[in-house]
């Protein structure tokens, strides 16, 4: 039984969650956390909390398992744009550039290894 972990309106461009999601996705959970854990970009403490999230959850449902024990997969991560914050840069000769602040939606979903 698969279970959903999501983050809402994470303050960073989709594109740049989209390069750790790639990395991680069909990965073994222990596998990915560790790599998530060194990782050098800063959405990736986010994306390592998203995803123990992800686990506590398949815990839950599947109630007298350890996750260890299942070999947990991501099945799927994907990351979707959210709203966009948008400010005003000044500019010459009395203009004004405009600047989109991005967000970001997560969602994440494990399995079990077998299914």
């Amino acid at each position: 039984m698969e279970a959903v972990a999501k983050l809402r309106n994470y303050p960073t461009s989709p594109r740049r969650m989209r390069l750790l999601a790639d990395e991680i996705r069909g990965m073994e959970v222990e596998k990915a956390l560790s790599l998530l854990e060194f990782h050098p970009q800063h959405s990736a403490t986010p994306l390592s909390k998203l995803l123990k999230s992800a686990v506590n959850n398949w815990e839950q449902k599947n109630s007298g398992q350890s996750a260890a024990d299942a070999g947990l997969v991501v099945k799927t991560i994907f990351v979707d744009g959210a709203r966009a914050i948008k400010r005003l840069r000044p500019a010459p000769q009395g203009r004004a550039y405009r600047i989109k602040k991005r967000s970001n939606h997560v969602t994440i979903i494990v399995d079990a290894k077998n299914n």
